[in-house]
């Protein structure tokens, strides 16, 4: 039994809607708080609020849907320190573990056997100055990094990052998505056509089955 707490906006099971398990039933912990602020952030509900569970409520509450994946996200999840134990926990307990950061805080200490889902703010994010590109050289072939693309603009530079990180060679994947509402689907899949790009292509499975309802 511990002590510690963390504060939960949600706890949610649904089917993943992006990251390399798309389309696998999941259950989400969703942290509450975040230091950033992006243009297209589709879950500032989680900003505030939330309520202070002990580890062992959230161990229970994840049990209780007899999941196989879990996915850790926010807000920014690392904002709050006893996520990294929540983390080993979950890992503790045979779950395959994946964590959604915003790659302004430091990855070092997460657990090894987590799938870190990492994200390069974009020019269009409005949050490009805080990406933390000290990650990129701590990333595995368990990880992945993610690109809000918002415009060709955004694109171009994701596509250089790629390059001068050897991302492709780093992370297990690359994955470029198209900012909700900013860039239509089909333009960024016919730029990484065009280009030959060695990348993922995903769109937001959640919300083209629940239009981004909260808990799902």
């Amino acid at each position: 039994m511990t002590d510690a707490t963390l504060k939960i906006t949600e706890i949610f099971y649904s089917l993943q809607g992006e990251s390399n398990t798309v389309g696998l039933p999941t259950v989400f912990v969703r942290l509450t708080g975040c230091p950033l602020r992006c243009g297209y952030c589709d879950s500032e509900y989680a900003f505030y609020g939330g309520t202070r569970m002990s580890l062992d409520a959230i161990c229970d509450e994840v049990a209780s849907h007899n999941p196989r994946y879990i996915c850790v996200t926010g807000g920014e999840p690392l904002a709050q320190r006893e996520c990294l134990t929540l983390l080993t926990r979950l890992c503790d307990a045979g779950y395959d573990v994946s964590l959604e950061t915003s790659g302004a805080l430091p990855i070092d200490n997460v657990d090894p056997r987590v799938s870190r889902v990492v994200d390069l703010k974009t020019p269009g994010s409005d949050e490009v100055a805080r990406n933390r590109y000290e990650n990129m050289a701590l990333l595995t072939a368990r990880d992945q990094v993610k690109f809000v693309i918002c415009s060709r603009e955004d694109y171009e530079w994701a596509r250089f990052k790629v390059d001068e990180y050897a991302l492709v060679q780093r992370a297990g994947e690359v994955l470029f998505s198209p900012a909700f509402g900013q860039i239509t689907p089909l333009s960024l899949a016919e730029w990484i056509l065009a280009d030959n790009l060695p990348v993922r292509f995903q769109l937001q499975l959640h919300k083209l089955l629940w239009n981004d309802a909260p808990g799902h």
